[in-house]
């Protein structure tokens, strides 16, 4: 008999309460007044935005946390083809900018520090966190600026691009993660974000119960996962519990070998799943057996 019964996966699928819900819309709201109200971010061009498992309404109860995107949008980073020069694609009459990232990832927490205090804001290596309270939940705030990756036609895609304290940079396509997801909901009938949920949830209770599972699966990663299960599985199967050991089988044997997973992307079908991660198909591979296993199925 499996682990859990068919009503417990259909609950695990479900968004949040409204009352989480509802902490998680004050914590945007109030990100976007901080950057409105500051004095210097007013005066330049930004945009803030939702990014991750909220915005993709792909979060789970008690544990959801909220991700948010300021990126600077008068100034960008790029990458070029091989073969192509900036005259190529008309960028080298651009002078470039006076205004640095680090600046900008500065000017980004005074805004922050201004609005909720000190005490408040931690800053991360890789974003600005808002400490969570009664009112609204934890918060992660990305500076970002523009990134266009280019391509030998001369048009580009639109993404982010910043630089963790450590030195590091990261380049990330939230907006086609958000739309490509979207659709994918709908092709399944909204069955996607929720398996999406139901696998997330799962593996918080893996560890909640002890198990040892790799911190290279992330909730990132899931959510990737996921979106390559083929639509006729996730439409044919007719139940939750059917669904999910059908997801787990899946992947389980399409990570055996690099070939057969080797074309899986993100969700934002731009970046390749398996190419300079910190996780590998074997990490995959080893988790859904151990998943299996947990929910002895």
């Amino acid at each position: 008999m499996a682990k859990y019964n068919e009503e417990t996966l259909t609950n695990w699928t479900k968004p949040p309460s409204d009352s989480e819900q509802t902490k998680l819309e004050n914590s945007e709201r109030m990100v976007r007044e901080a950057i409105s109200s500051d004095e210097k971010l007013k005066q330049i061009p930004t945009e803030t935005f939702g990014q991750g498992s909220y915005a993709n309404n792909t979060n789970v109860r008690l544990n959801s946390d909220i991700d948010i995107t300021v990126r600077y949008t008068g100034g960008f980073y790029f990458q070029l083809p091989e073969n192509k020069s900036e005259k190529d694609v008309g960028i080298d009459h651009l002078p470039a900018s006076e205004y640095s990232f680090d600046e900008f990832k500065n000017d980004v927490e005074a805004s922050l520090v201004n609005k909720f205090g000190r005490t408040e804001v931690k800053r991360e290596d890789k974003c600005i966190t808002i400490i969570g309270n009664t009112y609204r939940i934890e918060t992660d705030v990305v500076p970002t600026w523009n990134f266009r990756q280019y391509y030998d036609n001369g048009t580009y895609t639109l993404g982010t691009k910043f630089k963790t304290d450590k030195g590091i940079w990261v380049i990330n396509y939230p907006k086609q993660h958000i739309e490509n997801g979207i659709t994918k909901n709908t092709n399944t009938d909204r069955r996607f974000k929720r398996l999406t949920r139901l696998h997330r949830k799962l593996r918080y209770k893996m560890i909640e119960d002890g198990e040892a599972v790799s911190g290279n699966i992330t909730s990132f990663l899931i959510e990737c996962l996921t979106w390559n299960v083929p639509n006729n599985i996730i439409n044919t199967s007719n139940n939750w519990t059917d669904r999910l050991k059908q997801s787990i089988i899946f992947l389980y044997e399409n990570t055996k070998t690099d070939e057969a997973c080797k074309e899986w992307g993100e969700v934002s079908e731009i970046l390749y799943l398996f190419v300079g991660r910190k996780w590998s198909r074997v990490d995959v591979n080893n988790y859904m057996i151990q998943l299996w296993n947990y929910l002895e199925l």
